[in-house]
């Protein structure tokens, strides 16, 4: 079954002691825009324990990584990903994550 990126999703962020002020919640009209808020605004959502929900399935952060990778994503990514030979990611930025 393909994933519907049109459905409305949510984003939920466990809140660091030392950021009292981070959104540890978010709604969005798509999981595409969703996806990308996980993924490019936060790109070290591994530590940030990020998950999100669309209709009534649950997404972890490595699921969130996937659907953000995967070619029928419908958005334009705003940073190439670009593997490195230690298996990170590398993005135009030269910021470095696990992919």
């Amino acid at each position: 079954m393909a994933f519907d990126y049109g459905l409305p999703a949510e984003v939920f962020m466990r809140r660091p002691k030392v950021r009292p002020q981070w959104p540890g919640y978010r709604r969005f009209a798509t999981a595409a825009e969703a996806i990308r808020f996980a993924v490019e605004d936060f790109p070290d959502i591994n530590k940030l324990g990020v998950w999100m929900w669309v209709g009534d399935k649950r997404f972890n952060t490595e699921e969130i990584r996937l659907l953000y990778q995967n070619g029928a994503y419908p958005l334009r990514r705003r940073t190439p990903i670009i593997a490195g030979q230690d298996g990170k990611q590398v993005t135009a930025h030269g910021k470095r994550g696990r992919l």
